[in-house]
């Protein structure tokens, strides 16, 4: 059976301006329906544990609410053996504990390296921009990419909040940030890299992954 894991943020501070953030339920919803649809086996983890910080929320979406992570693993107690997939959630708190965070790249290393997939959406590709191969290379390097835009970073009023620009970011780490109009669906795969520009895209991000591993 292939095993899926999806991370989420445990930031719960959104900058200065004193409003809670989290991970974007969405995010981690649907595509934890594509991928119990599909068959897959699905776990969670978050940077510390326990119940994690929420953000985005729509309580009349069924999915939403079938999906709500009430306690998940930390990242550093799991191990990534037998996982085919790992998929990196957004939300805007995932740009603050994902960039740094050990164990999400020893998970994602592990996984990558053994050939399997790595996915991100919105603002879950802020756990690849410092993401290294065992052998120092970047994960993103010269690899086509997508994740929230400088111009939706703006036009959600949150440009000099955020701790960096994630498209900026992610093309000094080499990849090659492939933007869509704000707030519509585009998924890019390269390889074994899946990555989604917003919320929008995050059912598509986890249905090429599926197409991907079939």
């Amino acid at each position: 059976m292939t095993r899926a894991l999806i991370a989420l943020t445990s930031h719960s501070e959104l900058g200065r301006t004193g409003r809670s953030t989290g991970y974007y339920v969405g995010e981690a919803a649907e595509p934890w329906e594509v991928f119990r649809a599909a068959g897959y086996d699905v776990d969670l983890v978050s940077v510390a544990g326990g119940e994690p910080p929420v953000d985005g929320r729509d309580e009349n979406d069924s999915t939403q609410n079938d999906f709500l992570a009430t306690d998940t693993p930390k990242a550093a107690d799991v191990d990534p053996d037998g996982y085919d997939v790992i998929l990196f959630a957004g939300g805007h708190g995932t740009m603050w504990d994902f960039p740094d965070d050990p164990d999400l790249a020893r998970i994602a290393r592990s996984v990558y390296e053994r050939g399997g997939v790595v996915a991100a959406v919105c603002h879950g590709p802020s756990a690849l921009v410092n993401l290294t191969l065992t052998d120092g290379s970047r994960l993103v390097a010269g690899k086509r990419v997508a994740g929230f835009t400088n111009s939706e970073e703006a036009a959600v009023g949150l440009t000099d909040e955020v701790p960096f620009l994630l498209a900026d970011k992610l093309g000094e780490a080499g990849a090659q940030h492939v933007p869509a109009p704000d707030f519509t669906e585009h998924v890019v795969v390269d390889g074994r890299l899946v990555t989604g520009q917003n919320p929008q895209s995050a059912r598509a991000v986890a249905d090429a992954v599926v197409k991907l591993i079939a």
